[in-house]
Formats: structure tokens, C-alpha cells, sequence
């Protein structure tokens, strides 16, 4: 009997072994991949951009930098653009959006290179940017890449040292799962980038606007912890119209929450939920934004 209870033992043990070898090789693979992909030179031409000083061209630039493409606000990359504020993700690792003024990054690029940056996610050298959400607005039609990059143009130096960005392989794998995006120049069409439609409050528009609640509400926008990400970091709600998220919400209640960060029963929202941005999305947006996502089908929270 207990001969035979020490077979099964180390059977049992053997097993646990090869699952703990096996689980190790797939978690390696899926790092190295990772960095495989963000090794990968891209060949993909740089924009033609004419940068424009025509004042209504600047107002879109600065609306868009500020609201649809937030890398104007003080937890990307600064009001200035002289770089956020770092944020720490635990076993994810340590993020910070660099200094893109002109006394930063921005002096280092073209105007065609940063076309391609915010169009395709792929820096100077060629290779991925790291967890800029490019792949979010690589939809914007050419007239608005032009009134960005015209309005950041607008914007003086700022000589301020970049802050650290420290990746852990936690963030690697995930990347890979599909759980977080990092890897960004892999998820955008490169092909079919920068052919969006005009704008119209329509769940068409919505659901490119929309876009840019995934990285936090997940696939399904219906919310929940984000993999990997400390205890501290708040989590996500549910933005689909079930119980648990819109259902029963009309677009003042919508409205009151991207301008005012407060929900429909009075309670505001984490300052993580970057009203700073989304409270700037002008009529149009907002009403597109809701109708997507009140087409959403109804998902209970926490099914990312």
C-alpha cells in the first residue's frame, strides 16, 4: 500500500513538474515573441505633411491633441508635452510618457516622421512605439493629422529629462495574450490606416471614437480588473447598456459623466478616468460615443 502511494506521489509530483516546464517554455515563447516584434524594422513610408497656420486647422489640431488623440493632457504627456507623470503598474512594470516638445522628442522628429509615429505607432528608427494608443486613432482621416501635428508645432520647448519606463515580462506576455495592448505598430492596418469618415453622431463614428475606452473597459467595453495591474489601480466599469453598466442612461447622464466625472447615481469617478480628455470630446463625439455604445449588446461586468 504505501509502495504504491509513493508511485502515485511521484507521479503526481512529475506532473506538477512538466506543467511547471511547460507553463515556463509557453510564458518564454510568448516574451520572446515580444520582443521579436518590437525588434521588427517596419517598412512604411513617412506622410506627406504641409503644416498649415491657418487658425481654424490650429483649433482642430488643439481639440484633437486634447480630446480625441489626448497626448496634450497631464496624464499622457503633459499640458506642455513635456512628459507625464509616471505611473506605476506593479508587476507590469513602470511607465512614462516622454518629453515630446520641442526641447524633447519633438525637436529629434520631422513633421513626417511624427506623422508616421501617430498614424502607424512606428518611432525614428523604425521600429514600434511602446504603449502609445496609436492603433485607438489610426483612423484619422489626413486633415486632422495635419491640424495636429500643426497645433504641437504651436507649442515651445520644454527642457525636461525624461522619466523611467521600466517593461517587466508580466507586461510582455500579456501584450501577447492580447491582454493589454504595448506592441503597438502590430495591431494597426498600416494599409487601410488614416480613412476615417467625416464626423457624425452616428454608433458608425461611435465606434471608432469608442476605440479609445478598450485599453482600460477591455474588448467588450464591459469593464472589470485590468490583467496584471496592482490592487491600486481602480477598475474599469461596465460601459455596456446591462445592469451593471448604461443600462436606463440617457445622454445627459452620459453627458454629465465625460464633463463632470459623475455617475448617473451622484457617485464621481476615480481620477483615473481621464475626464481631463474626455470632457473635451465636443457634441458630435459625445453623441456618437453613446450611440455605440448603447448598441453594444448588453454584457454582464467583467467579461473583457
Amino acid at each position: 500500500m504505501k509502495s504504491w502511494l509513493k508511485r502515485i506521489g511521484i507521479g503526481l509530483g512529475a506532473l506538477v513538474l512538466l506543467v511547471v516546464i511547460a507553463g515556463g517554455i509557453f510564458f518564454w515563447t510568448r516574451t520572446s515573441a515580444f520582443d521579436s516584434s518590437m525588434a521588427k524594422v517596419y517598412d512604411v513610408p513617412l506622410p506627406k505633411i504641409e503644416r498649415s497656420t491657418d487658425a481654424a486647422v490650429l483649433a482642430r489640431g488643439k481639440h484633437l491633441a486634447e480630446a480625441l488623440y489626448p497626448c496634450a493632457m497631464s496624464d499622457c504627456h503633459g499640458t506642455d508635452l513635456g512628459g507625464g507623470k509616471t505611473t506605476e503598474m506593479g508587476p507590469l512594470g513602470t511607465f512614462t510618457a516622454p518629453n515630446i516638445s520641442a526641447g524633447g522628442l519633438g525637436l529629434a522628429y520631422s513633421d513626417g516622421e511624427l506623422a508616421r509615429l501617430l498614424r502607424h505607432g512606428i518611432k525614428k528608427d523604425g521600429r514600434s512605439v511602446l504603449f502609445m494608443p496609436a492603433h485607438d486613432v489610426e483612423w484619422l482621416p489626413d486633415s486632422d493629422l495635419v491640424a495636429v501635428i500643426s497645433y504641437l508645432r504651436t507649442l515651445p520647448a520644454v527642457n525636461k529629462p525624461n522619466g523611467p519606463i521600466v517593461l517587466k515580462p508580466l507586461a510582455k506576455f500579456l501584450d501577447r495574450m492580447d491582454a493589454i495592448p504595448l506592441d503597438i505598430a502590430r495591431r494597426i492596418d498600416h494599409g487601410n490606416a488614416g480613412r476615417g469618415p467625416a464626423p457624425s453622431p452616428t454608433k458608425e463614428y461611435g465606434t471608432l471614437v469608442g476605440r479609445m475606452c478598450t485599453g482600460c473597459h477591455g474588448k467588450t467595453l464591459s469593464g472589470g480588473p485590468i490583467p496584471g495591474a496592482p490592487p491600486e489601480i481602480p477598475i474599469p466599469s461596465n460601459l455596456t447598456p446591462d445592469a451593471s453598466g448604461l443600462a436606463g442612461w440617457t445622454f445627459e447622464d452620459f453627458d454629465k459623466l465625460l464633463v463632470q466625472g459623475v455617475r448617473k447615481n451622484g457617485k464621481k469617478l476615480d481620477p483615473f478616468m481621464p475626464i481631463q480628455a474626455f470632457g473635451k470630446l465636443d457634441d458630435i463625439e459625445k453623441r456618437a460615443l453613446f450611440a455605440f455604445l448603447q448598441s453594444l449588446p448588453p454584457t454582464p461586468f467583467g467579461n473583457r
